[in-house]
């Protein structure tokens, strides 16, 4: 499995778990183990956050892992705003995190930096954070990473709305890094 891997197979999980691959197969079928197969296929696929929840709400040692940082990329036009913030990511919950400036940018280092979570300025200009949603929702390959919009103030409705757009949550005080920390920590599923 390489590193930077997002999504496992059975094998993969199998090999990490020290369990016969028809072990993973049955977690998988009874619902234990969280992922999906692959149209058209029987093959199944499991996301690395999902086998980490898994692993340790089962108690099964997370050492043959390699995780290594969540990775975090920032999505905004005010460069100055996208910077402080992932300095303070990387300061207080030593996230390995990228900026970018705008939607074309966005799609050329979402495939080189394979980030686990995008926060996406919702109010950034030049940047349709919805577009960037819709895209990686529908390529397999960037399923899994969880899609979070900052922006100050929703009302429910516009908080509904953006849930059902296919974004993962919201973080309403972009400038609190302790919301912001513990929202990327609940959405990747990944327990401390």
């Amino acid at each position: 499995m390489s590193k930077g891997k997002n999504v496992l197979t059975t094998g993969d999980v199998a090999r990490i778990c020290n369990v016969a691959p028809r072990t993973v197969s049955k977690w998988f079928d009874s619902g234990q183990l969280k992922g999906y197969r692959i149209p058209g296929s029987k093959d199944r696929r499991i996301p690395l956050s999902e086998l980490i929840r898994f692993m340790k709400a089962h108690n099964i040692p997370t050492t043959p892992l390699p995780v290594g940082k969540i990775r975090v990329l920032v999505i905004d036009s005010n460069g100055d705003a996208a910077h402080g913030l992932a300095d303070v990511l990387q300061t207080k919950a030593d996230y390995e995190v990228q900026t970018v400036q705008s939607n074309f940018e966005t799609g050329v280092i979402l495939q080189k930096f394979a980030p686990h979570v995008l926060l996406i300025n919702l109010l950034a200009e030049g940047i349709d954070a919805t577009d960037i949603c819709k895209n990686v929702r529908a390529n397999a390959d960037l399923q899994t990473i969880k899609v979070i919009a900052l922006a100050n103030q929703l009302s429910d409705s516009e908080s509904a709305a953006l849930l059902q757009k296919g974004f993962d949550g919201y973080i309403s005080n972009p400038a609190d890094a302790i919301e912001v920390i513990k929202k990327i920590e609940e959405t990747t599923a990944i327990i401390y």
